[in-house]
């Protein structure tokens, strides 16, 4: 009799030791981003994690993680295990990363395995109302006037935005002093406030301060006009032959995440930017969804940016500071 009442308790432990169970809340998801709080990709993954967290029942949390080229958030997530609880936010840096930092231990392909591809807008060629210059062809001008003394701001050496404007010294032979800032809002500060010359970035940033005259814009880098500044050039139209750069943000895991582990993340992100709120809320950012988000996509695409960006990166001898 002893015996059976041991065995019957266990029975009726069993499922309410269930039931405990499967109320804890959720694991979070971390998501870390490889650059300051208010920076475009920083915007874009709090806009995604809100839907993603509803449809993956787990609350998405994001880590800022932003300095080194993007290379400490990237670092965080090559390290972390593939279990599905980490992932990256990360834009154009992530391709340059190895090229920017000989003795990086990661490689921005082999070590990540590429979860989705978000989202893209152009960037912003916009000078303080102090520069002597209207439009491209006399910005240039004003640059080999200036023998390299003028300022320019970004986020970051190996930062998309320091890229596009290494791109523009490559095309043009207009030179500059490069002047790195720990995140985009504090580089936007100095740029209203005087303390830097002009600065390559986001339109969602750069937008408002032209609405206002705090900063004067002169061209968009993308080979298409933008549609939230369609009255400016783009740098091909204004005389920059062959130069085309967009500001880009995808998501990845460590390596070797099991698939059926990467795909609910993967597909959670498709949902959201399929979802016409989040759409609404990408649009007032000033970025487009890409048509494919598929890690397929992810992968192809970054393949592209590391040969365009790292081959950049080596030719014309870019180290960090």
């Amino acid at each position: 009799m002893m015996m059976s009442r041991r065995l019957l308790l266990g029975t009726l432990a069993t499922p309410m030791l269930a039931q405990g169970a499967s109320a804890q809340a959720p694991r979070p998801l971390r998501v870390v981003v490889a650059f300051a709080v208010g920076g475009l990709t920083d915007v874009v993954a709090r806009i995604l994690a809100e839907h993603m967290t509803i449809t993956l029942g787990r609350p998405l949390v994001i880590d800022n993680q932003g300095g080194a080229g993007s290379t400490i958030g990237a670092t965080t997530v090559a390290r972390a295990a593939p279990d599905g609880n980490t992932i990256l936010v990360g834009s154009v840096g992530h391709a340059a990363m190895a090229a920017l930092y000989s003795n990086f231990p990661f490689d921005p392909i082999t070590s990540f395995a590429p979860v989705a591809l978000v989202t893209r807008q152009p960037f912003v060629v916009a000078v303080h109302p102090g520069v002597p210059a209207t439009d491209v062809p006399s910005f240039l001008a004003w640059l080999r006037s200036r023998n390299g003394e003028a300022n320019f701001g970004t986020a970051g050496i190996g930062a998309s935005s320091h890229l596009a404007a290494e791109l523009l010294r490559k095309l043009t032979g207009a030179n500059f002093t490069v002047v790195p800032y720990r995140g985009t809002p504090q580089a936007v500060a100095d740029l209203t406030a005087g303390r830097v010359d002009f600065m390559i970035d986001s339109q969602t940033l750069l937008g408002p301060l032209m609405a206002d005259g705090r900063v004067r814009g002169l061209a968009v880098t993308s080979a298409q006009r933008s549609t939230m500044l369609p009255q400016l050039p783009t740098l091909a139209e204004a005389g920059v032959a062959g130069y085309d750069a967009s500001a880009w943000q995808a998501m990845y895991a460590p390596a070797n995440m099991p698939d059926a582990v990467l795909r609910p993340i993967a597909d959670a992100a498709a949902r959201a930017l399929r979802d016409p709120g989040v759409q609404a809320k990408l649009a007032a950012a000033g970025v487009d969804a890409f048509a494919d988000p598929s890690p397929e996509a992810a992968r192809a695409h970054l393949a592209i940016e590391v040969a365009k960006w790292g081959g950049l990166v080596r030719d014309l001898g870019i180290r960090p500071g």
